[in-house]
C-alpha cells in the first residue's frame, strides 16, 4: 500500500505467493462485447505488471435491470469470458447487482514466485524505460462520446485496449535485470512514471517524441478534446514534471491522458533494453519503444524533453 503497487501480493510459502487485484468501470465503447473484452484486459493487466500469472477471475456486474435488454449483458459477459480464455484464466464465479448505471469488471487471482515479484519501485541510475503500447485511449474515448472520433482511430484504440499484456509480461519476466514495472492506466503515463521514482534520489528523462501515440491524437488534443481525468492527473503531478515550455502543448497534455488497458512501462538495465525491445517487436508489439532513462538527482523530477 505504501508505494501504490498495481496489485496485492501475499506470500503463501517460500516459493509461492498469490497476486490479487480488482477493477471495473462504465462502458467506454458502444459495443457490449468489445466492452467486456476491454474490461477484462484492463483487470488482468495489474497481475501482469507485477510479474504474475493470472489464474482465476470473478465477474463484477452492475446492470440496470428493466432498463436495458439482457442481451446486452450476455454480450458483455461473452466478450469478457472469451478474453479470459485467451489469457488462460478460469472464471470461477462473481456477483451482480441491479444498478442504475452499467458497470463491469473482474476480481483476479494469480500466482508469482516471491523472489520474482516486479514492483513499481526499484529503478536504478542508468536504467532505460520501455513502453509497450501507444497512448491516447482516454482522448479517443472522449472524442467517441462527442461523435468526433474517426472510425480508424477508434479501431486502433480498441485493438490496443483488447490486447493482453500477457506476451509483454512473459518477455519482461524472462529478462534478467528488470528493476521495476507498472502498467499505464488511470493516472496517465507521467502519473505512473512518477510513482517509479517517488521517494528515491532519482529523476527520469522522458523523450517525448519517442513515446508512441495513436495517429490522430494531436489533432484532437489541439482542439481541446481531453478527458476530465487528464486535467486532474496534470494538476496532481505537474509539480514533479519539467518541460512544459519546451514541449508542444498537445504532447505534454497527452502524457497525462488516463489510459484504459494501457501497456507496461518497464524499467531495466540499459544493456538489456535493446534486446528486450527486439523481442517485443518480434512478438508483434510493434509500437513498443524506449522512451526514457533514469538519472541521479537530489529531488524527484521528470524531465520531459521534446
Amino acid at each position: 500500500m505504501e508505494h501504490s503497487e498495481d496489485a496485492a501480493v501475499y506470500k503463501l510459502r517460500d516459493d509461492l505467493a498469490i497476486v490479487q487485484t480488482v477493477d471495473f468501470f462504465t462502458p467506454i465503447v458502444d459495443d457490449p462485447y468489445t466492452f467486456g473484452q476491454i474490461a477484462v484486459t484492463n483487470a488482468l493487466s495489474d497481475v501482469y505488471a507485477m510479474g504474475g500469472k493470472p489464474l482465476t477471475g470473478m465477474n463484477i456486474v452492475c446492470f440496470p435491470v428493466g432498463k436495458m435488454e439482457m442481451t446486452i449483458l450476455r454480450d458483455i459477459l461473452r466478450g469478457g469470458i472469451e478474453k479470459m480464455h485467451e489469457a488462460g484464466v478460469l472464471l470461477v464465479g462473481g456477483h451482480s447487482v441491479d444498478d442504475g448505471e452499467l458497470k463491469y469488471g473482474l476480481s483476479v487471482m494469480g500466482v508469482v514466485h516471491p523472489d520474482k515479484v516486479v514492483k513499481n519501485r526499484g529503478a536504478m541510475i542508468g536504467d532505460k524505460l520501455i513502453l509497450t503500447k501507444s497512448l491516447g485511449t482516454g482522448i479517443v474515448s472522449t472524442a467517441l462520446k462527442r461523435g468526433l472520433a474517426a472510425s480508424t482511430l477508434v479501431d486502433e484504440s480498441v485493438r490496443s485496449m483488447t490486447q493482453l499484456n500477457k506476451g509483454a509480461a512473459e518477455l519482461m519476466t524472462a529478462t534478467r535485470n528488470v528493476h521495476a514495472a507498472t502498467d499505464i492506466t488511470g493516472f496517465g503515463f507521467l502519473g505512473h512514471a512518477a510513482e517509479m521514482i517517488e521517494g528515491d534520489k532519482l529523476a527520469m528523462v522522458v523523450y517525448a517524441r519517442k513515446v508512441p501515440f495513436f495517429r490522430g491524437i494531436q489533432e484532437l488534443a489541439e482542439k481541446g478534446i481531453l478527458p476530465g481525468g487528464l486535467n486532474r492527473n496534470k494538476q496532481f503531478r505537474l509539480p514533479m514534471v519539467e518541460g512544459m515550455d519546451s514541449c508542444p502543448a498537445w504532447l505534454f497534455d497527452a502524457l497525462f491522458d488516463p489510459q484504459t488497458a494501457g501497456g507496461l512501462l518497464i524499467c531495466l538495465a540499459a544493456d538489456e533494453a535493446d534486446p528486450l525491445l527486439e523481442k517485443l517487436h518480434h512478438a508483434g508489439l510493434s509500437e513498443a519503444a524506449i522512451v526514457g532513462e533514469i538519472i541521479a538527482a537530489e529531488r524527484n523530477i521528470i524531465q520531459v524533453v521534446s
